[in-house]
């Protein structure tokens, strides 16, 4: 038997910052341009009642961890269950097992900052938001550890949404957050564009971004679906989370793929490649660079191992045992 470490939503929460989250984030994604195994998701589609159920993993040899996340969503509560199990990568056994939601949006804005340091000019200091939930939330927060920003712009169909929006996020920051009335209003004279949607088609005009702006995209990974439009894809420096995702589920490069606008040539290069330094960002700072963030492991992986090992420091969590294999099959 091995005692395993059970993390509620309780215990994580208030146990890291962004910037702790985007820090190992980072090196999990350097870990990554370094050789470190990850899988794109996987995904089962329930029609009666209609739901998803979703797992992918990675494994991170520095830090010696290994896991992944499963989640639930929609069926018959119309809800979502996140679980996130955690492995010692040398000997196999479990470490941790993670409610996995409350670190969600700050795991996978962290992914988002990682990509804006990577890849946004060094002088990038405001910021358009579509969207106005958890995830846009966790992105701009996590953004906000990476560059020094001046002011932000906010946008989603709601007014009541974006304006709450604005209102917590220039006291959490401490800078000015301000509610537009539309997409464009967002992407016009913004440096840096975190898009957070849950659009089916793409959510502004191509044509507004400035030279040397950079898009982060993480709301859509679904074949059919997208945030960015032909034009964005095609302008862009494009750089996404896992190259093996992009032909699976990045809906917008596979939208401009059909349309012959690029070629899978045009994936320029993995983020932990550009992490690693084994492919440059941006050449220029008049590049318009395009982060493409599905979701992965690696993010996942490298917050779970963070998460635990601070709540084994303060004595947070349940124990609970699990039997190996070896026992459990027989029963001695």
């Amino acid at each position: 038997m091995t005692d395993t470490l059970f993390l509620s939503s309780s215990d994580i929460d208030g146990l890291a910052t962004p910037a702790d989250y985007v820090d190992c984030v980072a090196d999990g994604y350097r870990q990554r341009g370094e050789g470190a195994p990850a899988k794109p998701r996987t995904a089962l589609f329930g029609d009666d009642p209609p739901g998803m159920l979703t797992a992918y993993s990675a494994i991170l040899p520095d830090s010696g961890v290994m896991g992944g996340y499963m989640y639930s969503a929609g069926f018959g509560e119309r809800d979502a269950w996140f679980m996130t199990p955690l492995f010692d990568a040398d000997s196999g056994e479990p470490l941790a097992l993670l409610d996995g939601a409350r670190l969600n949006p700050f795991k996978t804005g962290a992914a988002g900052a990682v990509g804006v340091d990577a890849l946004a000019r060094a002088d990038a200091d405001t910021v358009g938001v579509i969207g106005s939930g958890p995830q846009a939330r966790g992105q701009l927060r996590a953004t906000a550890t990476v560059r020094d920003l001046s002011a932000v712009k906010v946008y989603s169909p709601t007014p009541e949404n974006r304006e709450a929006f604005a209102a917590e996020l220039t006291e959490t920051l401490k800078l000015p957050v301000e509610a537009v009335e539309s997409s464009r209003g967002a992407v016009v004279d913004s440096d840096i564009v975190i898009t957070a949607t849950n659009a089916s088609e793409p959510v502004f005009d191509g044509d507004l971004l400035a030279p040397g702006t950079h898009v982060t995209a993480m709301g859509q990974y679904h074949r059919r679906k997208r945030e960015l439009d032909t034009t964005t894809i095609e302008r862009s420096v494009y750089v996404p989370d896992l190259r093996e995702r992009v032909t699976q589920d990045a809906g917008s490069f596979l939208a401009a793929l059909d349309a012959g606008a690029v070629d899978e040539t045009h994936i320029h290069a993995e983020l932990g490649d550009v992490v690693a330094g084994n492919a440059a960002g941006r050449a220029r700072d008049t590049d318009i660079t395009v982060f493409d963030s599905g979701g992965t492991g690696i993010e996942t992986v490298a917050a779970a191992a963070m998460l635990y090992e601070r709540a084994r420091e303060r004595g947070l969590g349940q124990s609970i045992e699990f039997a190996p294999a070896s026992k459990a099959l027989t029963g001695k």
